[in-house]
């Protein structure tokens, strides 16, 4: 290690020296700033970008509540008022809170790497299992009828499949597979792979968005901008990857953007925005007042998976879900309406009209 990062280290606090012997540290820090080191933290041990967004969110939050202090002078009794004031104040959902608090946990175990004598103090919130909203067959129809073009399809993709939104959205042509009639989804949640059916409506339509794709990639590689974010470090190992067919976003968005982490001007997939609005609007149209969401399809189609006889190990392999008691949320479901005991009201004899 240079005498540069050692005096640094020495200054800040931040870094320890080479032990005696001159071997390194197990894990040098190169940023300086806190934030800046919670983020190397989370690229070094490949947790996702949404993961990194939200737990810089929390930290930053956390450090703010209490007048910009270093963490490294806090400890149980600034975490647990903290959150507090989340519960409290701020009302946030159970989930929320078990966010904030495992941020605030990365925060002083993989960065700081600080002892917790406190941490079996701080009280975990209940996370309530709560049922999901489910459309009728009739009610999807209606939706995905006012949604047409590439969001059109991209609705019936994930209905079709039971693909999370951000699952659909990351798809590349390698991941079609027209032959066999499958969809793989690459490093799902959890980093897992799984193959999902392609539906037989969608193949068309999904070799024309591809043929669509391909006129703008053809472009791109005359003009000599065709790209697109290579994962982890196969950028080096393959520099001409990126810019292959193969690789290109089922998906993609209609302009270049700015990678925040490397700076680089690549073609992105469709943003997720774009798609929910579109779906709100279509939800609107169809009069439908539960609140739907995207994800709601997800949920239409374990539900109606299910409802057509298949066989509940089946749908968890499907959705991808760890454990199958993930999965027993949608027999809840089927209990509701139609598949529940019949009401002793329906089997009184009639006294008379309402």
């Amino acid at each position: 290690m240079s005498s540069a990062v050692v005096d640094l280290s020495q200054r800040r606090g931040e870094l320890r020296p080479p032990p005696t012997g001159g071997l390194p540290p197990l894990r040098a820090v190169r940023a300086v700033r806190l934030l800046d080191q919670l983020r190397e933290r989370i690229r070094y041990l490949h947790y996702s970008r949404s993961t990194e967004d939200i737990y810089v969110y929390w930290c930053r939050a956390f450090i703010r509540f209490h007048g910009l202090r270093h963490p490294r002078e806090m400890g149980g009794t600034e975490v647990e008022a903290f959150l507090t004031w989340l519960a409290d104040e701020r009302q946030v959902a159970s989930a929320t809170h078990k966010q904030a608090l495992s941020a605030l946990l990365f925060l002083y175990t993989k960065v700081l790497e600080l002892n917790l004598p406190w941490i079996n103090q701080i009280e975990r919130p209940r996370v309530r299992r709560r049922l999901p909203v489910v459309l009728s067959r009739e009610e999807v129809s209606a939706v995905l009828g006012g949604m047409v073009g590439e969001l059109g399809l991209l609705a019936r993709l994930l209905y079709g499949t039971g693909m999370r939104i951000n699952e659909a959205l990351q798809l590349q042509v390698k991941d079609v597979d027209f032959a066999h009639q499958a969809v793989v989804v690459r490093a799902g949640e959890g980093g897992k792979d799984r193959v999902l059916m392609l539906p037989q409506a969608l193949a068309q339509p999904l070799r024309e968005q591809l043929a669509s794709s391909r006129r703008v990639w053809a472009q791109e590689v005359a003009a000599g901008t065709a790209g697109v974010e290579m994962p982890h470090a196969l950028e080096r190992k393959y520099p001409r990857a990126g810019a292959s067919w193969a690789w290109v976003w089922v998906f993609p968005q209609d302009h270049h953007s700015t990678d925040p982490r490397s700076g680089v001007v690549h073609r992105h997939h469709l943003y997720d925005q774009t798609f929910q609005r579109a779906f709100k609007r279509a939800v609107r149209a169809a009069q439908i007042d539960r609140p739907a969401t995207p994800h709601t399809l997800r949920h239409c189609f374990a539900t109606h998976l299910l409802q057509a006889g298949s066989d509940i190990r089946t749908v968890q392999d499907l959705l991808g879900h760890a454990d199958v008691a993930t999965t027993m949320i949608y027999t809840h479901v089927l209990k509701v309406g139609g598949g529940a005991v019949r009401s002793p009201l329906d089997t009184l004899p009639v006294t008379g009209e309402l």
